[in-house]
């Protein structure tokens, strides 16, 4: 039974390697997986793998839940600036009766089925110019974020103008001055370089990022019932290391980026109530759509 994983990240990135993990379990069950780690390096968008996932050109993907929040109203839950709890709590919650909401509306929207929460990391500003200590320092810098309404509208409250670009462009983006900015968990920006044209990083930890491990639904229902265990169970694990990966990257990347030269604003140095003070109009605005019980589930 072939199995085709893809993602849109490099080697380096705790996606691929929990993908890896996937991989190398699917295969010990008797599936065959065949991983193809970063679709972008053979010019494929990431709007494309996910679009060809939900077709069936491909079997499971992951991708960042703030590329669906449009199709499944539920996921908007997940974007709001500053409101997500600490990463185990958020976790957990997802794990249990809120994530199998979510999943189920994903299913009915999408016809993707869920197999896993992943760990997207907290999103922090990057950029080029200044290092931003406080929303006053965004003023006149054009930042490159996903095409997401709320992400957009919360990095435009802090007083940055919001430029839409696929994971496809955002090296060459960054790299030819088309934007000042980017947010991004630390992971991502080292893996794709771009600490080589940002050398300001600001800690504004402004959403904690989920990423989603789905397949096919129609694939997926018909499996034989134990290869449909074994790939449940499969996921299980590989989001479990996921996890772990993502936690002591953080770590890593922070002190990489030091030793690169790059000059990090941690929380204490810069303004935080002063982001959270600008994003909470956002913020509210997106909950008034969401069902109350759901935010307090995952908060």
């Amino acid at each position: 039974m072939q199995v085709r994983l893809a993602g849109y990240q490099g080697a380096r990135s705790v996606h691929t390697r929990a993908l890896g993990e996937l991989a190398a379990r699917l295969s010990a069950a008797g599936m065959a997986p065949a991983l193809e780690a970063d679709v972008t390096a053979a010019g494929e968008t990431a709007r494309a793998l996910f679009d060809g996932v939900e077709r069936g050109g491909r079997e499971a993907c992951y991708l960042a839940s703030g590329y669906l929040s449009a199709r499944v109203p539920s996921l908007g839950a997940l974007d709001l600036p500053y409101a997500a709890p600490d990463r185990a709590r958020l976790f957990a919650a997802l794990d249990g009766a809120a994530g199998a909401r979510i999943a189920a509306e994903l299913r009915a929207a999408t016809g993707l089925v869920l197999l896993g929460w992943w760990d997207n990391g907290l999103r922090h500003l990057s950029n080029g110019r200044r290092p931003i200590r406080a929303p006053a320092d965004c003023a006149g810098l054009s930042v490159r974020t996903l095409d997401n309404a709320t992400y957009q509208a919360a990095l435009a409250a802090m007083g940055l103008r919001p430029v839409v670009t696929d994971v496809l462009r955002l090296r060459a983006a960054v790299a030819s001055g088309e934007v000042d900015a980017q947010e991004n968990p630390l992971t991502n920006l080292l893996g794709f370089g771009l600490q080589e044209f940002h050398r300001f990083v600001s800690l504004t930890g402004h959403i904690q990022g989920v990423a989603l491990l789905v397949a096919n639904g129609a694939w997926e229902a018909a499996l034989p019932g134990s290869l449909r265990d074994a790939l449940h169970e499969a996921a299980a694990a590989a989001t479990a290391a996921q996890r772990g990966f993502a936690a002591a990257e953080d770590a890593l990347a922070l002190a990489e980026l030091r030793a690169a030269g790059v000059q990090v604003l941690e929380a204490a140095a810069i303004d935080i109530a002063a982001f959270r003070a600008a994003c909470a109009p956002v913020a509210e605005a997106a909950a008034r759509g969401l069902d109350p019980a759901l935010l307090a589930a995952l908060r």
